[in-house]
């Protein structure tokens, strides 16, 4: 289920999907973002679960570390 930290989220074409989710700024002002993705189709496969982070980035705006991960992100 997408948060409000979720930027970006695709279903996976066999099932599953694919976030980008991003934490809020460190108190230097550093933002994080990761790529989650979980292959499992069957919701209740997932309970108790969080999907693996395949990619991360650091930067110092939502815009910069979003852009990092997109194109991991929106690839199969």
């Amino acid at each position: 289920m997408p948060t409000e930290k979720t930027l970006y989220r695709r279903t996976l074409p066999g099932g599953g999907f694919v976030n980008v989710e991003v934490e809020p700024p460190s108190p230097s002002g550093i933002h994080r973002a990761v790529v989650a993705v979980e292959r499992r189709s069957d919701p209740f496969r997932r309970d108790g679960h969080s999907p693996p982070v395949v990619a991360s980035a650091e930067g110092g705006s939502r815009q910069s570390v979003f852009a990092q991960l997109l194109e991991i992100a929106a690839d199969n």
